[in-house]
């Protein structure tokens, strides 16, 4: 199982969202993706940060006794992002996520995004390894 790494089961075209990207926008992009959160990324692609839903609700609900949502992603993101490596064992994640840490992680190679791994993938892994294990005869 430990050999089971992180860039077989991640998503190679993730949404990246930018630092100075209207929060309205970013919001949009994380809807109509049907995504949790998106890494924040500077133009050359590296990691700056992690906007999840669950940031933007709270500036959300700020904004809407005012009805004046003027709030950039860099406002609202967190800039304490675990990440994972494309050769992380998906074990070790795994055990990872069981705690109360982030639901998403973006995948980084030398700094740069390069995908994102959920937990959705995560029991997509395990559950087919799981399968193998039952196919083999004894």
């Amino acid at each position: 199982m430990d050999s089971i790494n992180v860039q077989e089961h991640m998503d190679r075209q993730p949404v990246l969202l930018t630092p100075t990207m209207s929060l309205a926008t970013a919001v949009e992009k994380l809807l109509d993706n049907k995504k949790l959160g998106a890494p924040v990324v500077e133009t050359d692609g590296q990691l700056v940060g992690f906007l999840s839903q669950q940031d933007c609700l709270a500036v959300m609900l700020k904004s809407s006794y005012h009805c004046d949502l003027t709030a950039i992603v860099k406002d609202c993101m967190r800039t304490d992002v675990l990440s994972v490596t494309p050769d992380a064992s998906v074990l070790h994640l795994a055990e990872q996520m069981l705690g109360a840490k982030p639901k998403v992680y973006p995948v980084v190679q030398d700094g740069k995004v390069v995908g994102t791994i959920n937990r959705t993938n995560v029991l997509a892994a395990i559950n087919t390894y799981m399968q193998q294990c039952y196919l083999t005869p004894a």
